[in-house]
């Protein structure tokens, strides 16, 4: 699917009604008005244009929670707390083709890295929410109530914003009501695993967009599966995952040890091959202007496979943050193919989720991607819109790129 981004007529609101003025505010309300006017072409109606701009910026405008009573309060009082409860619960529009306008709009702006996909916990309590249940947050490795969502992140030498969204629906979570008949859904269903809806959710989004194949970072622990990689080599997506220490793999390389012994786990496969470690040095995205440096290992592996038509070349990639450990961080990649890829560029592009994970502390809760209350699943998904869109307006106001141009 193609998305052309063209300039749509926004109308703007003036700024004093959305909060105290200031040159950081003042930028982010530009680049909200300059975004917004970029991707929300596919809103046909003029309200429903500004509507949306409202909303984004009033997520950027509203302290504490982003509830819509909060943002109405910023922007109109009760009458706009009406109409943007319709915009967000009660309309028709499609948010597919604005995610992939933004990043259609992004790309021009700051050509995509990488993508990077990462769940993010949504605890919450009762049952008036759409996939609220009791979950399992593998990031912090504990359980929690509430919603598990899974982001799909762009990431470019200047940007680090999210542009897709998948909410993970358990069986014994709240009902994915969809508001109006007719109206489109995520497309996600109840019972599928974990690893279904994340896979499910980055292809999706990958898909949307009409751009040359870009890789793929999983930072999901132990994504890294036969069925993962088989369904990204499917889409023709190169991919980096996180893989289970335990998973089992064949070591491919007749010089290195454990070749010919069958399947081995991933981190023996690795502690097998510690004498052939490297340093690498990178950037920590968490402390600017520190570097780090890490052992790294690579070996050639493939993943066992019923069908010998699937039995390709992998890398497993092993980084090591003490030498007398195991490996910290494991993952497998076919970036390798068709080209060679340095065990040290592979590891700086994991080093993309770090930059993810220190953006997400610090501002998703600043655009309220957390904040949506609701049985209606396609009120989430327009919700989560708006806020990565919100998101994406406060990223690109500070990193000091210009704003306020068109890009067609």
């Amino acid at each position: 699917m193609t998305t052309t981004i063209t300039r749509s007529p926004v109308q703007t609101r003036p700024r004093s009604r959305m909060g105290p003025a200031g040159v950081g505010t003042d930028r982010a309300h530009q680049a909200a008005a300059d975004l917004c006017g970029a991707v929300f072409g596919s809103l046909r109606r003029r309200d429903q244009r500004e509507r949306g701009l409202q909303y984004v910026r009033g997520l950027l405008a509203t302290p504490g929670r982003k509830s819509i009573r909060n943002i109405a309060q910023q922007i109109g009082g009760p009458a706009a707390e009406q109409s943007l409860h319709h915009f967000i619960a009660g309309s028709t529009w499609d948010w597919q083709p604005i995610r992939a306008a933004l990043s259609q709009y992004l790309e021009q702006s700051s050509p995509l890295t990488a993508w990077v996909a990462q769940p993010m916990a949504i605890p919450k309590g009762g049952e008036h929410s759409v996939g609220v249940g009791r979950q399992y947050d593998a990031h912090r490795g504990q359980m929690f109530r509430g919603q598990q969502a899974f982001g799909i992140w762009f990431t470019s030498a200047d940007v680090v914003t999210p542009v897709g969204w998948r909410l993970y629906l358990p069986e014994d979570g709240a009902g994915a009501g969809g508001g109006r008949a007719g109206a489109p859904e995520g497309g996600e269903r109840a019972g599928e695993t974990y690893e279904e809806c994340a896979v499910t959710g980055v292809l999706d989004t990958v898909r949307q967009v009409a751009m040359p194949p870009r890789p793929v970072l999983l930072d999901i622990p132990n994504i890294g599966t036969r069925s993962t990689m088989n369904r990204f080599a499917d889409a023709k997506l190169p991919v980096l995952a996180r893989i289970s220490p335990a998973a089992r793999l064949l070591v491919t390389d007749p010089a290195l040890p454990g070749h010919g012994a069958g399947t081995l786990a991933a981190r023996d496969v690795l502690q097998n091959v510690r004498a052939l470690r490297t340093p690498v040095e990178w950037a920590d995205p968490l402390y600017p202007g520190q570097r780090r440096t890490s052992l790294v290992a690579a070996v050639r592996v493939m993943m066992p496979d019923p069908s010998p038509a699937r039995r390709r070349h992998l890398t497993l990639l092993g980084e090591w943050t003490d030498a007398r450990s195991q490996p910290s961080q494991l993952w497998v990649s076919d970036l390798a193919r068709p080209v060679p890829v340095t065990p040290a560029v592979l590891l700086r592009m994991t080093k993309q989720a770090r930059r993810v994970s220190a953006t997400s502390a610090r501002s998703v809760q600043e655009v309220g991607l957390r904040d949506f209350a609701g049985r209606s699943l396609s009120g989430w998904h327009r919700h989560v819109t708006m806020a990565s869109v919100a998101h994406a307006a406060r990223c690109l106001s500070e990193t000091g790129m210009p704003v306020g141009r068109d890009l067609v």
